[in-house]
């Protein structure tokens, strides 16, 4: 049986996600980072223990021991971090090193959460809200939760984004069906930060929505950067997938804008943003670059321009993680990475115009000036020759050259990177030849500062929303009804059950609207029989017709035989009317319908005849109403006019809004309010 499970298990996550236990590079990371999730919680609840005890404890012994051990703690949550940093720095597991030759892009690991069992909450909704037998749809809540499990794992293609999108869809539709704003489901979501590993939740949607948009961006990137950017093809697709993750990031920080976990503050939202477009920005550098640079003037000169668009958008991703409190959470490896792209492609820039300038000679010098007046600053003016403004920029590009292999080696994880390596020193060794050919020896000049080169691009990367985002999905509770009229936020009353008959081909009332169909034109025979104007019309006998037109109802009606069939109907309440308790309230005292008077300086008494006796109450203590003190006298309710009364305490200045009805017995007498029940 267990074996069975297993199995069972396997396949609905290979046809829905990847194989959780599959032993993959990326795999292995999100097995990684789980145990590590699960270890950080662990001891931040020990350092929350300690830290209450510490605060408690008056005695000097203990608070040493107290202090020992959170210094303990304190440490072992550093090195849990560093740990985390460590696998948010692994991208050669996520890049395509089939024979690569490009500068590694960061990728965004998926956040983890925790299983949940949707199955209790939801039967107890469904038979308490919808009047039906929850363990009817065990079968639709097992499809939502195997659909949750597979998502997080998803396979790195559109089919994964698809998947996760279905599950955004789904979480829509469950909202409507189960969760309302004035009641908690009792179902808690918890949601790990991708960056320090601290756990949230909460009872809502909200954090499922956000973590699982974040989860589409990440896997986005990851598309991105397994690309094969030797390829247009491969550079086509990355483009487009970082694209995608800026406009789902964006998505996020538009929608959900106080979400609890840092990784999805608007700060680091904004940050990340820049992230991605920096890397888009990039793919559209190397897609121009692919087919080759011809050393031509004007092909120089765009290519310095494009690659200075990179080094400006790179530059702007790295001022933006060097801010508090950024700058605490993302890890070194990126912000160094960012820092030793914005030096490499500045390098770039500079050697394309060096190179301009010393390999070609216009013919047009009025053309060249009007050229660097308008167009280009960084080239040679009126007072300067090209020579040496040429060995300024390539001047320039060594120094930026070995800025960059500098900060590289500053950080382990770049250090471990051999590609980065091996193409800074190419383009540094590139630059130091050509600065060698064209200097002659015992050559004495003056030198020139390179100005910067203006950044300008033609294809400049912009955020896109994936229409895989915007999928249509079945519901998984279309049984209970449509969404329109059988949902959450609507009230309606417990089905009843109506014998109708036949009487001259006429069951004496009208069909209207789309499923579920309504009652109307009803004769008084109908009224007499429990029917209602407007009432919803549930079933037809044995058959669930919520999900029928009128066609399909009537069609039912005419097989109806001489001796009648049961129908079940229900009447939709309105929304804004009154709480139970109010209407409670009105049932057992007519002549205080109307609302009571606003609050004053001190609480109103308000005292009622006891529906049974009309006897006067006697006076009452301050901010209490008491409905009968003949009950409160017996201590036992009793029958008066068909209906069952009890005692009821009303807080005066709770009659506005009502609230939950309780019964319960405390020091001989009943509290709380009892429901009225008609005979």
């Amino acid at each position: 049986m267990q074996i069975f499970t297993v199995s069972l298990f396997l396949s609905l996550s290979l046809s829905q996600g990847c194989n959780p236990l599959a032993e993959t590079g990326r795999s292995k990371l999100q097995n990684q980072r789980a145990s590590l999730n699960q270890q950080i919680i662990k001891e931040m609840r020990m350092r929350a223990g300690a830290e209450n005890l510490l605060k408690a404890t008056s005695n000097n012994k203990v608070r040493d021991m107290v202090v020992l051990e959170l210094s303990y703690v304190n440490s072992n949550l550093q090195l849990l971090m560093e740990q985390l940093e460590g696998l948010n720095s692994s991208v050669e597991v996520y890049q395509n090193l089939k024979g690569t030759v490009s500068i590694p892009l960061i990728p965004l690991g998926l956040k983890e959460t925790k299983e949940v069992d949707f199955s209790v909450p939801f039967k107890d909704f469904i038979l308490e809200h919808y009047s039906e037998d929850g363990a009817n749809f065990q079968d639709e809540i097992d499809d939502l939760m195997d659909l949750r499990q597979a998502c997080r794992t998803p396979s790195r293609n559109e089919a994964g984004v698809q998947l996760l999108s279905s599950y955004v869809a789904h979480l829509s539709l469950v909202e409507s069906r189960f969760f309302t704003p004035n009641r908690q489901m009792g179902i808690f979501f918890t949601w790990y930060d991708s960056f320090t590993g601290v756990p949230v939740c909460q009872q809502n949607l909200s954090l499922e929505k956000a973590s699982l948009l974040f989860n589409t961006a990440a896997l986005y990137t990851q598309i991105g950067t397994r690309s094969d950017r030797q390829t247009f093809s491969g550079l086509e697709e990355a483009i487009a997938a970082f694209q995608k993750s800026a406009g789902v990031l964006h998505q996020l920080k538009e929608t959900f804008t106080h979400t609890p976990s840092y990784d999805m503050s608007p700060a680091m939202l904004s940050m990340l943003i820049k992230m991605m477009l920096a890397q888009a920005q990039e793919c559209l550098f190397e897609k121009i670059a692919l087919s080759g640079i011809r050393n031509e003037f004007f092909m120089l000169l765009r290519m310095a321009q494009e690659a200075a668009k990179v080094g400006e958008v790179y530059d702007q991703v790295y001022q933006s993680m060097i801010q508090t409190p950024i700058k605490d959470n993302v890890p070194f490896f990126w912000s160094t990475m960012a820092q030793v792209k914005t030096y490499h492609y500045c390098s770039l820039a500079h050697y394309f115009v060096s190179t301009a300038l010393l390999d070609h000679q216009p013919r047009d010098e009025g053309f060249l000036l009007n050229l660097h007046t308008f167009h280009f600053p960084c080239l040679v003016g009126p007072t300067f020759p090209r020579p040496l403004a040429g060995k300024a920029h390539l001047r320039r590009a060594i120094m930026n050259q070995e800025e960059a292999l500098r900060i590289q080696g500053l950080c382990r994880h770049l250090r471990n990177i051999d590609i980065l390596k091996d193409i800074l020193q190419a383009s540094l060794k590139r630059s130091l030849a050509k600065f060698e050919h064209n200097t002659t020896e015992g050559e004495f000049t003056d030198y020139m500062e390179a100005p910067d080169i203006i950044s300008k691009t033609e294809h400049r990367a912009e955020p896109e929303l994936p229409a895989a985002t915007k999928v249509k999905v079945k519901d998984f509770f279309h049984r209970l009804g449509p969404l329109s009229v059988f949902s959450a936020k609507q009230r309606w009353t417990a089905p009843r059950t109506v014998r109708l008959k036949m009487e001259d081909r006429d069951l004496g009332f009208t069909l209207k609207g789309d499923a579920p169909v309504q009652i109307q034109s009803l004769d008084p025979l109908c009224y007499a029989a429990g029917l209602k104007e407007g009432d919803y019309l549930v079933a037809v006998g044995d058959t669930d017709c919520k999900c029928m037109g009128v066609s399909d109802v009537i069609k039912l009606l005419k097989d109806v035989d001489e001796e009648g069939v049961d129908i079940k109907v229900v009447s939709m309440m309105d929304s804004s009317s009154q709480p139970m308790v109010t209407l409670l309230f009105q049932h057992l005292n007519p002549s205080r319908a109307t609302a009571p008077a606003p609050r004053a300086s001190q609480q109103e008494t308000t005292a009622q005849p006891c529906p049974c006796t009309n006897s006067p109450p006697p006076s009452l203590a301050p901010s209490m109403t008491v409905a009968s003190t003949e009950c409160a006298r017996r201590k036992q309710t009793h029958t008066h006019n068909k209906a069952v009364c009890g005692l009821a305490f009303y807080p005066a200045e709770r009659e506005k809004t009502g609230y939950k009805m309780l019964k319960r017995k405390q020091k001989g007498f009943l509290h709380g309010i009892f429901k009225v029940r008609l005979e």
